[in-house]
């Protein structure tokens, strides 16, 4: 059910929003709800530099793991001589080496996500997620860095450590996102091909360490075969995290909804009759397929699969939810 008007006015009052624009302001909110994030790696940290996360495999470390019948080859330094005293066999001290895990977000800002017909734009909404993710991030201690990208124009950060980092990525989100407004409101003209995700995820597969965790967000209405390509090569040395972002218009059309529409996808303008039960029908079957299809390609590649709206506040959806992959 969609919310009243009231209802999306104080939520925007509470944003620190019109729904359209980002500044520092909205960003800066969500250094404080860091506990609805869990980042705990979900498989092996493959980074071979220190850092806070416990590796599966087993050496000389910090953190203390359990004591076994000492084998050849162990470090003798490691025996443990009060166990092998009250045993009276020799063990030795095993330990869990602490490995770092740099942390990639790669944001969505292209023509298709300046779209939202409640409360946010979805770009907007993927500004608001990429904030709260980096300050979960400066929270962990973890390296941030990531790429941010619109039609024109994609930019990458290199990862860093502290709040510096996150203020840098913040930084690209509000002027990159300042930059897709205008570039909508101003008529297309022939000239380079717009960037697509596929040429950012091949620049985050160039950027990104093996042992990473790596945050996708975006609509997806331009995955193809070769984002699919990608993802498939992140997958294998990294653990990626889908984050799908949608705006209920893009699930069907209003059922109370009358008169002339006139519609683009960017190139072709067309003229719809939005009184039409067949249209609703042929469109609410169109994004259903559309939908099914990408759960499809999530679950053919084991990949963590997070779906937000762009009509509801994201500390709404996130309460009670944990970090809500599934």
């Amino acid at each position: 059910m969609s919310a009243s008007l009231s209802q999306i006015n104080q939520w925007l009052q509470d944003l620190h929003s019109n729904g359209t624009e980002v500044d520092l302001k909205q960003l800066l909110q969500y250094q404080r709800h860091t506990q609805l994030f869990d980042l705990t790696p979900a498989r092996t940290i493959q980074s071979k530099l220190a850092g806070s996360y416990l590796a599966k495999s087993k050496g000389r470390g910090m953190e203390f793991d359990e004591v076994r019948h000492y084998q050849t080859g162990d470090d003798v330094r490691t025996i443990d001589w009060r166990v092998t005293a009250r045993t009276g066999k020799v063990h030795t001290k095993l330990f869990r080496e602490e490995k770092e895990r740099p942390v990639f977000i790669l944001t969505d800002l292209s023509d298709s996500m300046q779209f939202g017909s409640e409360l946010l734009l979805k770009s907007v909404q993927a500004c608001h997620l990429a904030a709260l993710i980096a300050w979960h991030v400066k929270k962990t201690g973890d390296k941030l860095g990531g790429i941010v990208f619109h039609q024109q124009q994609i930019r990458e950060l290199k990862p860093a450590g502290r709040s510096q980092a996150v203020l840098r990525y913040l930084h690209q989100l509000t002027e990159l996102q300042q930059q897709a407004l205008k570039l909508i409101k101003t008529p297309a003209t022939q000239g380079a091909a717009p960037i697509q995700l596929s040429e950012a995820l091949g620049q985050l597969r160039r950027l990104a360490r093996p042992g990473s965790l790596l945050f996708i967000i975006s609509d997806f209405q331009k995955l193809d075969d070769t984002c699919l390509r990608h993802l498939r090569a992140l997958t294998l040395h990294n653990e990626v995290r889908i984050c799908q972002l949608d705006d209920p218009l893009e699930q069907h059309l209003p059922a109370r909804a009358y008169g002339l529409a006139r519609v683009s996808d960017g190139s072709e303008p067309v003229t719809l009759q939005l009184g039409s039960t067949k249209l609703q029908q042929q469109y609410q079957q169109q994004q259903q397929f559309f939908s099914q299809q990408l759960q499809q390609h999530w679950t053919t590649l084991g990949l963590a699969n997070w779906q937000l709206s762009a009509a509801m506040p994201l500390l709404s959806q996130l309460n009670g939810r944990n970090h809500g992959y599934s």
